[in-house]
């Protein structure tokens, strides 16, 4: 287990007298009711951390996407500079989940507030070592913190049939037939498949009920590329589904349902999440750490985490009231990264009991007031990501 030099004075004895060390430093301040701010320079490391410690029965939590679109990038203080401009009071935020550097598209499930703007059921990444599931940060409908394996757990039904949904606003990827969503959170219209034969049937909603959304079928077309419609949405069947879905009439009522299901199974009495946002890997379970057995686990690869860089990491404490994130600046000369399980066993000193590594590297960023507190590693500054996690003021 790596050990934390204490935060006092230290004399360095090498062949000879003492000689003074710079002391290690803590600068704390109160950033909000139940938010304290916390830059720590620990001078083994050498590491400049900051932490955010946030009681949950205060403050709420909010995924917040670039651009609020589903393929574009943005930096984390420009998303709190255009929240905050519409009232929103953003205390602080951090960057999440790993995404796709060309479109800003998130690896994971994205659950915004409730609404499910992606949703997979295997991790959307070309790094993994195996077909995965990564662990993913969820906030349920009463404001408590889970870490799972979350797969994407979506349904249509009609009268005639009843098929799982493979993805939503993502085309279901090396599968020989399929069904998938595709909502106006993914654009204008739908993508083209010209491997597959591709039947779509337009949806416009008309209520819904409990966890399912009811809508009608208004037409159908092969091929791929249909408009998808503001009030609705497109249900597109790939391979031998096309034929099945092609086989309802305009006018026939389609229930969807979108859900997550922790994996391999759900916790008894868990409630729904509201709020899902990506990562890789867990490194804390249950107060122990499980970094690592991340690449047995969750196909991390060595250059990731065996190798000290940048770090953005979630935790929460063991009552699940007290929130951690931590930023770990690197590949600098004040501060030399850490590699995953050194992160683990700073979020377990902090007082995490569970904790998930986010995307690090050059995308590591926390946002205090509107300013980047850390030090970004690109040379080109703070780089634009696909999401971050703010924390907000609670309403009341």
């Amino acid at each position: 287990m790596t050990r934390f030099a204490p935060l006092s004075l230290a004399l360095l004895i090498a062949g000879g007298p003492a000689v003074a060390q710079r002391a290690d430093t803590v600068r704390t301040d109160t950033l909000a009711a139940g938010v304290i701010h916390s830059r720590i320079v620990r001078n083994a490391g050498p590491w400049v951390i900051h932490l955010l410690r946030a009681d949950l029965r205060r403050v709420a939590m909010q995924q917040v996407r670039a651009h609020d679109q589903l393929t574009t990038r943005e930096r984390v203080s420009a998303m709190v500079a255009r929240r905050s401009a519409v009232g929103e009071q953003v205390i602080a935020a951090v960057n999440a989940d790993f995404f796709d550097l060309a479109s800003g598209a998130s690896e994971n499930n994205v659950l915004v507030q409730g609404e499910w703007w992606k949703g997979v059921r295997v991790t959307d990444s070309p790094y993994d070592t195996y077909t995965n599931v990564h662990t993913q940060f969820a906030m349920d409908s009463a404001g408590r913190p889970r870490l799972d394996r979350f797969a994407f757990d979506g349904w249509a039904r009609t009268a005639r049939w009843t098929f799982p949904l493979i993805t939503l606003n993502a085309l279901p990827a090396g599968t020989y037939e399929g069904t998938a969503l595709w909502t106006p959170r993914y654009g204008a219209a739908t993508p083209r498949d010209t491997v597959r034969t591709v039947t779509e049937l337009t949806l416009t909603v008309v209520g819904r009920r409990a966890d399912t959304s009811l809508f009608v079928r208004r037409s159908a077309a092969k091929g791929g590329g249909s408009t998808i419609p503001y009030d609705g949405a497109v249900l597109a069947a790939y391979g031998a589904r096309a034929a099945v879905v092609d086989s309802t009439a305009d006018g026939d009522t389609v229930r969807i349902t979108l859900t997550a299901a922790p994996w391999p199974s759900p916790p008894r009495g868990a409630a729904a999440p509201a709020l899902i946002i990506g990562g890789w890997p867990r490194i804390l379970r249950d107060g122990a750490s499980v970094a690592a057995r991340a690449p047995a686990e969750e196909g991390t690869i060595s250059r990731n985490a065996e190798v000290r860089h940048p770090r953005t990491a979630v935790g929460f404490s063991r009552d699940s009231s007290t929130l951690y994130i931590v930023t770990v600046d690197g590949r600098q000369a004040a501060s030399a990264g850490m590699t995953l399980t050194e992160l683990a066993d700073l979020m377990r000193e902090l007082g995490a009991w569970n904790a998930l590594n986010f995307d690090g590297g050059g995308s590591t960023t926390m946002v205090i007031g509107g300013r980047v507190v850390n030090i970004p590693s690109d040379r080109t500054g703070e780089r634009e990501v696909g999401s971050a996690l703010f924390l907000v003021q609670r309403r009341r």
